[in-house]
């Protein structure tokens, strides 16, 4: 499997994005910060999935990428309820 110079791109800037996160969530100097970081992880996870989607030629992997996009939403909401405490 050869892949053509803009997948090669595309691949590139997926790794580049995910390291900057992952520095974000080590890094983070507050719990917002590492939620973000991981809200942005999750959507960089969900990306990769669509364009191995597009390499592969399979329209399964775009039903995992909506399932996978659902549940990141679902857990990082969930993630910022716990920070937030009990403010109503």
């Amino acid at each position: 499997m050869s892949f053509s110079v803009s997948e090669i791109i595309v691949l590139v800037l997926l790794g580049a994005a995910c390291v900057v996160a992952l520095l974000r969530l080590w890094t983070g100097p507050s719990a917002p910060d590492r939620i973000v970081a991981a809200d942005t992880l999750s959507v960089i996870a969900t990306g990769g999935i669509v364009v191995l989607a597009g390499l592969m030629d399979s329209a399964l992997y775009l039903d995992v990428a909506l399932l996978y996009g659902v549940l990141a939403f679902v857990g990082v909401v969930a993630l910022a309820r716990a920070i937030e405490g009990d403010h109503v």
